[in-house]
């Protein structure tokens, strides 16, 4: 036996239904907050800032990295016998 049961209710009436607390006014204020401080520290921030916190080593860290792979490449056909 299968017996189906078809209920057309807003989720705000199911809540109240079921005794939940409506917590959409707390939601909407934290949503709010969040809002505001991240406008807040884009605004505070300019590209060169926020490229510096990003990539902390900035272009002398690529740059870094390049020698480094370009040593390891050289050392690896080195010993192989290669160039």
């Amino acid at each position: 036996m299968k017996i189906t049961i078809d209920i057309d209710c807003t989720p705000d009436e199911a809540r109240h239904f079921l005794g939940l607390p409506d917590v959409k006014p707390m939601q909407d204020a934290m949503m709010q907050e969040i809002q505001d401080r991240m406008t807040a520290s884009l605004h505070a921030m300019d590209p060169e800032t926020m490229m510096k916190t990003w990539l902390p080593a900035g272009i002398q860290g690529m740059e870094q990295l390049q020698k480094m792979f370009w040593s390891q490449m050289a050392a690896a056909m080195g010993q192989d016998g290669r160039k």
